[in-house]
């Protein structure tokens, strides 16, 4: 398999190195807007239904970490079915990776690109999962990683940073503020960064989940794919997955793709319905996807446009609830950010033909943030010293 990047605004293809980031030709970086010039990796070659996802990924075998990133359940509750009234409900369980998020696909293989290119630090910027999941791969390869976190992260993700090893320097100020600033220090000093959008080897390295999603169901695709959408990362490499499916010749469409965000945190819906990115005040329980300029905005955007792709929003209320339902009957513990696709599915449940062949994806544990679950359940206070006193 041979791997390119490229950009889909001016068609131009790049080397796979670690200096390139963007398309030199298109980039424009600002911290008001979303990036352009993000780039994709263009694959050349010939699969068939038994190929191995890390195939598909641009790193050498011989560098890829060996901590068990991926193969994820993809599973069938069927009181969940139950309760939604529809027969082909599947869960994509990403809170089961090492560090418990999905970010773990990303982080693997800029790792192992890391390593590969003898780089020996990563920077980024986080809300918490990318941050805790770089941190623990990089630690199972011997990597630094230089974390650039909002001081109001949950502290379970920021005590899982430090308990990785990693350097986690606080900025006072949001998810935007440490993107900047993380971005100024990696310039500055040495190291890759692994920011979400500006690194096209977080996209490439989400899109596994698709792949697997695929192999899954037996090589058949869904219908739908519920998925969180913050700043439009993983929902690219969402749809990335499912493209490099059909350029492969192995699939013939693309699912339906809902995106969904938060009520608050909406500025992928907001441009879809007005045509423009506007800078916004993100206030959201669902801190994962709690972004006030999406920085893979354009590309994400241009992806949901392409393929006809859904963008919904759901209140704080709506995503706690939720999260409660998706754990009552599923066994399944997400945090906000990951029972947000779940929500969705609620919203719209009514409109899809009850046959269909859906799949959620839950894209981290909810120990991350215990302190949102507790606002919609009652903690018991009181202890009894007598099976009398029950």
């Amino acid at each position: 398999m041979k791997f390119k990047y490229f950009c889909e605004q001016c068609n131009k293809s790049y080397d796979i190195i670690p200096d390139v980031y963007l398309c030199p030709n298109c980039q424009n970086l600002s911290p008001d807007t979303p990036i352009k010039g993000v780039l994709d990796v263009k694959l050349e070659g010939k699969i068939d239904t038994n190929f191995e996802v890390v195939d598909l990924l641009p790193i050498s075998k011989q560098f890829r970490p060996s901590i068990p990133v991926g193969n994820t359940p993809l599973w069938s509750p069927h009181r969940l079915a139950n309760l939604l009234g529809l027969n082909n409900v599947y869960i994509k369980n990403d809170d089961l990776n090492p560090t418990g998020s999905l970010k773990d696909r990303a982080s693997y293989l800029v790792a192992g690109f890391a390593k590969e290119h003898g780089i020996n630090e990563i920077v980024l910027a986080s809300t918490g999962n990318a941050a805790s999941s770089m941190a623990g791969v990089a630690a199972s390869l011997g990597i630094k990683a230089t974390i650039f976190l909002p001081k109001t992260a949950p502290e379970a993700k920021l005590i899982q940073i430090v308990q990785y090893g990693a350097k986690c320097i606080l900025v006072d100020g949001n998810y935007d503020m440490a993107y900047d600033l993380s971005l100024e220090y990696s310039k500055k000093f040495s190291g890759i960064n692994r920011n979400t959008g500006y690194n096209p080897l977080t996209i490439e390295g989400k899109k596994t989940i698709s792949l697997e999603i695929y192999k899954q169901l037996n090589c058949k695709l869904p219908e739908y794919v519920f998925v969180s959408a913050g700043d439009g990362v993983i929902l690219s490499g969402v749809y990335k997955g499912f493209e490099d499916l059909m350029h492969l010749g192995l699939t013939k469409k693309i699912p339906t793709i809902f995106a969904i965000q938060a009520e608050k945190s909406a500025a992928l819906f907001n441009a879809l319905n007005s045509g423009t990115f506007k800078r916004i005040s993100s206030q959201t329980v669902a801190d994962s996807i709690s972004v006030d300029n999406p920085r893979n905005g354009y590309h994400a955007l241009n992806k949901i446009k392409k393929y006809n792709g859904k963008i919904i929003t759901v209140s704080d209320d709506e995503i706690l609830l939720a999260q409660q339902q998706l754990s009552a009957n599923s066994g399944i513990f997400s945090e906000p950010a990951g029972s947000t696709a779940f929500a969705g599915l609620l919203k719209v449940k009514n409109q899809l033909e009850k046959n269909s062949l859906i799949v959620v994806i839950s894209t981290g544990n909810g120990l991350k943030d215990i302190v949102s679950a507790r606002k919609k359940i009652t903690i018991p206070t009181k202890a009894i010293s007598s099976i009398d006193e029950i």
